[in-house]
C-alpha cells in the first residue's frame, strides 16, 4: 500500500502470478474486461482514495477445477481489503460479499459452500435453510481423525478446467424438464447428515462409502456429471482398495475428483503412481487440510 500522490483513479495494481498477468483497475469503476472475478472482489469494499494498492495473487491449485479456488481467493482478497475499511466486517458478511461477487456482479450460478469453507476452514456441516442463508457448524474432530484425513485424502485433476456455473445451468434446465429427478436431490441431501456423524465418530470407512454413494447419486441425477476421465480414475481407485471417491463440485467434464485412499500407505502410493500415467493431463495435486480458515496477518 502506497500514498496516492498523483491522485490516480486506476490505483489498484494486480499481479496474477499463476497466469503471469498484471493490470491496473479503478476500484470504483471496474471494467470486468480482465479477470472479472478479481475486479468484482476489489469493487466490493471501499478503498480509500488516498492509497494505491499493489496486490499479488497466487494459488498452487488451478482455478476452474471445482475445489473452491475462486471462492478462496475471493475470501482472502476481501479479508485483506477489509483491513482498509473503517468498520471491520464479521466473517459471515465476508462470506456473503464473496458469494455476491459471483451471483450479482458476474451473474453466475453459485452455491454457498465454497465461500463458507474458505472462511471457516476445517470440516463444516452447512444447513442451507433458505438460499443463500445457512447455519454453519464447524465439526470438532479428534486429532487422529484429522491426521488420517490429511494422509488419505487425494485430489485428482481430471485434465481440464470447466465452468461450474455452466454445469449448474445445464442441470437446472434438465430438472425443469425431468421433475421426477428431484427425489435424487433429497437422497443426496440425506447423505450429509450421515457423513457428519461418520466424521464425528471417526468412522472413515463408512464415510468413504458415503462418498461413493454420493458420486453414484450424481450419476443417477444426470449422467454427464460423471465424466469418462472421472471413471478412469475411479477404476484405479477401486483396484487399490480406496475407501471412497466422488467428483468435486458440480461434476461434468474436466474439474477434479477426491479419493479417500486406503489406510495402507503403499497402496495409496501405487494408486497415485498409476493415476499419474493415465495421460490426458490427469494427475494428482498434493493437498493438506486447513483447519483455521481465513487468517489476515498484519505487518
Amino acid at each position: 500500500m502506497f500514498e496516492n500522490r498523483e491522485k490516480r483513479e486506476e490505483r489498484v495494481f494486480v499481479r496474477v502470478e499463476n497466469e503471469s498477468d498484471v493490470f491496473f483497475i479503478n476500484p470504483e469503476k471496474p471494467t470486468y474486461d480482465r479477470h472479472p472475478f478479481l475486479q468484482g472482489a476489489i469493487n466490493s469494499l471501499p478503498i480509500p482514495k488516498d492509497f494505491e494498492l499493489d496486490i499479488t495473487l497466487w494459488s498452487n491449485v488451478p482455478t476452474g477445477i471445482s475445489t473452491g479456488t475462486s471462492a478462496s481467493i475471493c475470501v482472502a482478497l476481501l479479508g485483506a481489503l477489509d483491513r482498509l475499511t473503517s468498520q471491520r466486517h464479521p466473517l459471515d458478511e465476508l462470506v456473503s460479499l464473496a458469494h455476491r461477487v459471483e451471483t450479482e456482479k458476474l451473474g453466475l450460478q453459485s452455491g454457498i459452500q465454497d465461500q463458507i469453507c474458505a472462511s471457516y476452514g476445517g470440516i463444516c456441516f452447512i444447513n442451507m435453510y433458505r438460499y443463500p442463508k445457512a447455519h454453519v457448524l464447524k465439526l470438532e474432530l479428534e486429532e487422529e481423525v484429522k491426521r488420517e484425513l490429511d494422509k488419505r485424502l487425494c485430489l485428482i485433476y481430471l485434465g481440464e478446467t470447466h465452468s461450474s456455473s455452466v454445469v449448474h445451468d445445464e442441470v437446472i434446465s434438465f430438472l425443469d424438464r425431468e421433475s421426477s429427478q428431484f427425489k435424487i436431490l433429497k437422497k443426496l441431501r440425506a447423505l450429509a447428515d450421515r457423513a457428519k456423524n461418520c466424521m464425528l465418530q471417526g468412522d472413515l470407512a463408512s464415510f468413504g462409502k458415503l462418498m461413493t454413494k454420493n458420486n453414484e447419486y450424481q450419476r443417477s441425477l444426470y449422467s454427464r456429471l460423471i465424466s469418462r476421465e472421472a471413471d478412469l480414475v475411479i477404476e484405479v481407485a477401486k483396484k487399490y482398495k480406496a475407501a471412497g471417491w466422488k467428483v468435486n463440485g458440480a461434476g461434468g467434464d474436466g474439474g477434479s475428483l477426491t479419493i479417500l485412499g486406503n489406510q495402507e500407505k503403499s497402496l495409496r502410493e501405487q494408486m497415485l503412481q498409476e493415476i499419474n500415467v493415465l495421460g490426458r493431463d490427469i494427475r494428482s495435486i498434493p493437498i493438506s487440510l486447513n483447519f483455521s480458515g481465513l487468517k489476515v496477518d498484519e505487518e
